[in-house]
């Protein structure tokens, strides 16, 4: 467990981030922006927490990495258009999705070894 100390810091920060931005969403923002910031947290919170999971088997770490990887771009590109960058940053999204789903499939592997 000693190796994966950073990567269980990097999710919680990932969780915390979640918080404030849905937090701001809910209480700050309106419109689209408002929709883009509560999806992007919901899946950064829940993606932070199987990061944590997957943490806690012996091969899980990669499935961690990749967990954290794609919600980071998933949420990230959603928070950066809500905060007014170009739409155009919603190219990156399905890239995030991706590496979510990667991230998925590879607790499913690690798991079944």
């Amino acid at each position: 467990m000693k190796q994966n100390k950073g990567l269980v810091a990097l999710a919680a920060i990932s969780g915390g981030l979640a918080v404030a931005f849905g937090a701001f969403g809910a209480h700050a923002a309106s419109g689209v922006a408002k929709g883009w910031l509560k999806t992007g947290a919901e899946y950064q919170l829940m993606h932070a927490v199987a990061a944590m999971c997957a943490l806690s088997l012996p091969r899980g770490r990669l499935a961690a990495m990749l967990l954290l990887l794609g919600a980071a771009l998933f949420a990230g590109s959603l928070y950066a258009m809500a905060l007014g960058a170009p739409r155009s940053w919603g190219i990156v999204t399905p890239v995030g999705g991706a590496g979510m789903i990667l991230g998925w499939v590879t607790l499913a592997l690690a798991a079944l070894r």
